[in-house]
């Protein structure tokens, strides 16, 4: 069994409306990359990540394009990141991050959502310490030993290496995201990554009753309705 991560194409949208929220989430990342290191992907890889995930989930090159040019100008809104953890239905473990111009108004959304499904937000770090923050790259090969040797030599610190079916799976340290994927790149050239994240990714999962499916559905549906909420992680085994 792989190790179990979120994927965002698994909750693309499938109507209008959704999937204008998608957009303005892709927008306001985009958004906060260009303004923080440049408007040039080739100079600001963070940048050029994004535009890559944000092309694979089929976000508008127009969409990507204003955001671009609104960090151009430099004003704007001056968003900051703010993350949350607390326990969802049938006690699971839940990190909820955001992009926020308002934390006062972004707190008590994301505590609104915690107390209608009556679950608990909890303090800064009750539940971080149980997710590991990876970088995630996944695509097509099946060579994994050439792979990790590229990964080792590059020293990179891989958590952990899945092959089967075709892909490889590889997990490191958020902080060698850039490093892991470079050295893919170096050894098997350019590589059309499947999943290209980082992500928080639970340690363990916890099993879910069929009672509490149904209020997992609506805690997170209200969840990602909210604007700030960009991504939401969770241990539930679904």
């Amino acid at each position: 069994m792989g190790r179990a991560y979120q994927n965002r194409k698994e909750s693309m949208a499938k109507t209008s409306d959704a999937k204008a929220k998608v957009y303005s989430k892709y927008g306001r990342e985009i958004y906060v990359c260009a303004k923080a290191g440049g408007i040039d992907p080739d100079g600001n890889l963070a940048l050029r990540s994004m535009i890559d995930r944000a092309k694979k989930d089929q976000v508008p090159s127009h969409v990507i394009e204003k955001a671009i040019e609104k960090a151009k100008g430099g004003g704007g809104e001056d968003f900051a990141t703010a993350r949350y953890e607390g326990f969802g239905p049938g006690g699971i473990m839940v990190i909820v991050d955001c992009l926020t111009d308002n934390p006062n108004r972004t707190f008590g959304d994301v505590r609104q959502c915690f107390t209608k499904t009556k679950c608990k937000i909890g303090a800064q770090g009750s539940v971080s310490h149980m997710f590991d923050h990876s970088a995630i790259l996944v695509f097509k090969g099946d060579d994994d030993d050439a792979a990790l040797e590229a990964l080792m030599m590059a020293d990179v610190d891989v958590s952990d290496i899945e092959s089967g079916e075709g892909v490889i799976t590889i997990f490191a340290p958020h902080t060698d995201y850039f490093k892991a994927k470079k050295a893919l790149i170096d050894a098997f050239g350019e590589i059309d990554f499947d999943v290209d994240e980082i992500q928080f990714v639970a340690q363990n999962s916890s099993p879910l009753s069929a009672d509490d499916v149904a209020m997992f559905d609506k805690f997170l549906d209200m969840l990602n309705d909210l604007d700030d909420v960009q991504n939401v992680y969770h241990n539930a085994e679904l």
